[in-house]
């Protein structure tokens, strides 16, 4: 059945010596894998293969079989032309970051329409916004793409909640007993990110880059322990270079 979809690229492998298998976060299917034959070849131009660099947003005509693993694709095109988000060495290290984040988070073929909606919108903006304005960004991704997702930490800070576990995946006003021990002064940054919820108010959260690196390895350390295929980031250390 041939259906139209909206599309975020995530992975793209080789295959053979002229096709694709690309990995991408869809409007209507959720993360579905597709295969591109010929894309690759001389014939077909290299517009063709670049339309599935990770972070790409497109528009997609696809063949939908329910009963396979791999799908094919036999329209696309591009549905945003980033202006600055792939020569930007800051931002498409944040954009790289955010695609592996989600290739560990999201389960494959489960609809997720909110979410896809927010990550859209996340990486038009990436793309807008003065290249000043976006270290906060990989924190707001983990934090909104984790609470749509299911993973939330729990409560709010407070003096009367001073304190993060992230074993118990909250604020609490008794220390944790077990590791990872938070400082609370990052458990006070932790709580007003958790409460920012647009892009303007997350400008006005000011940090230096160690708290923010900080923060981002709590945060996957509290994935990590209650998500089963969170594993090691990748592209962590090259944000982590970029963001001091």
């Amino acid at each position: 059945m041939l259906s139209k979809t909206n599309g975020i690229v995530l992975r793209s492998v080789k295959y053979g010596d002229t096709s694709l298998v690309t990995t991408i976060f869809t409007s209507v299917f959720g993360i579905q894998t597709y295969m591109l034959q010929g894309v690759r070849s001389s014939k077909a131009g290299k517009n063709r293969a670049g339309s599935f660099q990770p972070g790409v947003l497109l528009e997609l005509v696809v063949y939908e079989q329910p009963n396979k693993n791999m799908q094919r694709i036999r329209e696309f095109q591009a549905a945003c032309i980033y202006t600055t988000l792939n020569e930007n060495v800051i931002k498409n290290s944040v954009a790289l970051f955010s695609v592996e984040l989600l290739l560990r988070l999201l389960p494959e073929h489960a609809p997720l329409p909110v979410l896809f909606d927010f990550v859209y919108d996340y990486f038009t903006r990436l793309d807008k916004m003065p290249v000043n304005q976006v270290a906060n960004f990989p924190l707001y991704f983990i934090i909104h793409c984790s609470r749509i997702s299911g993973y939330e930490l729990k409560g709010a800070y407070s003096s009367n909640t001073p304190h993060l576990d992230l074993h118990e995946g909250g604020f609490t006003d008794v220390a944790p007993v077990a590791p990872p021990y938070m400082p609370d002064e990052d458990a006070k940054m932790m709580g007003l990110l958790q409460q920012a919820d647009d892009y303007e108010s997350l400008d006005l959260i000011q940090m230096n880059a160690d708290m923010r690196v900080r923060l981002i390895d709590w945060y996957i350390t509290f994935l990590q322990q209650h998500t089963q295929h969170m594993g090691n980031i990748r592209s962590l250390a090259v944000l982590r270079a970029i963001l001091h």
